[in-house]
C-alpha cells in the first residue's frame, strides 16, 4: 500500500501587515475607496436616471456598468474589512470560490460592457 497525504485543510491564510499599529490604517484607507468607488458610481447611476437627455443606450450602458463595478468592489472588499477589524486572516476554500465566482462574473461584465458601450455611440 502506497503511504498518501490525507491531510484536509478547510482553509487559507490572507493579509497585509501583522503589524497591529498599521491595521487601522489599512483599514481606513481600503474603507475610504470602497466609499468612494461606491458613492461615484451611484452618483453616475442617480445622474443617468435623473436627466432625461441621458435616456440614450450609451447612458444605459454606462449606468449598468457602474452598477457592475459596485457589485464588483463588493465581491472582496467587505470580507477584507471583516479580517482586518477581526483579525481573524484565514477564509474558507467555499468562501474564496464563491468571490472568485462573483469576481470573473462581473470582470467579465466589465469587459463586455466596455466593448459595447462604443459601439452605442455609431
Amino acid at each position: 500500500m502506497e503511504p498518501k497525504n490525507e491531510t484536509q485543510i478547510s482553509e487559507f491564510l490572507l493579509g497585509f501587515s501583522e503589524q497591529a499599529g498599521i491595521q487601522p490604517l489599512i483599514f481606513g484607507l481600503i474603507l475610504s475607496i470602497y466609499l468612494v468607488a461606491v458613492l461615484g458610481n451611484m452618483l453616475i447611476i442617480l445622474a443617468t436616471i435623473s436627466d432625461s437627455h441621458l435616456h440614450t443606450p450609451m447612458y444605459f450602458f454606462l449606468s449598468n456598468l457602474s452598477f457592475v463595478d459596485i457589485c464588483f468592489t463588493s465581491t472582496t472588499i467587505p470580507k477584507m474589512l471583516l479580517n482586518i477589524q477581526t483579525q481573524r486572516k484565514a477564509i474558507t476554500y467555499t468562501g474564496c470560490i464563491t468571490q472568485m465566482s462573483f469576481l470573473f462574473l462581473f470582470s467579465g461584465l466589465d469587459s463586455f460592457l466596455l466593448t459595447v458601450i462604443p459601439m452605442t455611440d455609431m
